[in-house]
């Protein structure tokens, strides 16, 4: 477990070096942004001097990197509020979202999964197999589209924007993200289920599934002890991989549902040139996705107990 905890500081360290690089690659100086359309030339140097743009890229990454260090990424360069009391405030929403997608992709995904696996060739495999694939192929901007159609516009049946904070109101708050999360978890149950169906068919066939039939175990036992904890480790890491992908997804689609998370922060940032706030979501959403994976390769040593002794 030390080792694979210690293995995240390099990778952190070449995250945070990426991230800084973010600047070589957005064109455009953002000194003359701030300065406006008529500024002078002297006006646009004394604040490329206070942004220190005008030192070298070393002494830059330095000064940045060791404010970051110290959990201070920076002021807007637009607003000037601090990137961490911006990110802050609308983490929340985009780790909500995300949360919510990947429980609805596992309480859907897994227990398809495993009725597919029962019989395999079957009637109900095929028909699964064929769902899966569709929501696999199915565009999610598309199917968040069509779900705000139908379920806001025609039904009425959820609301849209104006996000509710859940200490505020959790069943409000539920309401406004249902949608979202299922479309955003719509791709991962359809991922999971293809995956745990194949993880269980092979473990089917190990020698000590085949004792628990022997010895006259019911269904649910030796498919759940026996199948579904030893099938998991492969499970465990589609989700791990997923995750970046939901996070990823949850930026896109709280610009379709208005909602104000890391999305349309980043959009703005992005439009505004705005780099310190750029660099802090990348960062933030990096370091975030570093330590889903550590948690994941963690797990192996539950589920498997000869991986943790490795």
């Amino acid at each position: 477990m030390v080792k694979r905890s210690l293995m995240a500081v390099p990778i952190l360290l070449i995250v945070s070096t990426i991230t800084f690089g973010l600047v070589l690659a957005i064109p455009g100086d953002p000194a003359s942004r701030i300065a406006g359309d008529h500024a002078t030339p002297d006006r646009i140097e004394a604040i490329r001097a206070q942004l220190g743009l005008d030192q070298s890229l070393m002494t830059q990454y330095g000064a940045w990197f060791s404010d970051v260090v110290r959990g201070d990424l920076g002021n807007s360069l637009i607003t000037q509020v601090p990137v961490t009391e911006m990110i802050t405030s609308r983490i929340e929403i985009t780790l909500s979202l995300a949360i919510l997608a990947l429980l609805f992709g596992a309480v859907i995904g897994i227990p398809l999964g495993v009725a597919a696996a029962r019989r395999p060739g079957g009637v109900v495999d095929r028909a699964l197999q064929v769902v899966a694939a569709i929501g696999i192929a199915m565009p999610t901007y598309w199917l968040a589209l069509l779900a705000l159609y139908v379920l806001s516009l025609k039904l009425n049946w959820l609301p849209i924007g104006q996000y509710v904070p859940i200490a505020e109101d959790p069943w409000g708050w539920f309401q406004h993200l249902l949608m979202p999360a299922a479309v955003l978890g719509a791709a991962l149950a359809a991922e999971l289920m293809r995956q745990v169906r194949s993880a269980m068919i092979e473990v089917a066939a190990k020698p000590y599934v085949t004792t628990a039939w022997a010895v006259g175990n019911n269904r649910r036992l030796v498919t759940w002890k026996y199948m579904a904890k030893n099938a998991a480790m492969p499970v465990v890491t589609v989700l791990g991989m997923q995750f970046t992908r939901v996070l990823g997804g949850a930026v896109v689609l709280e610009e379709i549902f208005s909602l104000p998370g890391l999305g349309s922060l980043v959009v703005d940032a992005v439009r505004d040139q705005d780099l310190p706030v750029i660099q802090g979501v990348v960062l933030v959403s990096a370091v975030i996705a570093v330590l889903v994976n550590l948690l994941v390769d963690l797990s192996y040593g539950f589920l498997n107990p000869k991986v943790s002794k490795a």
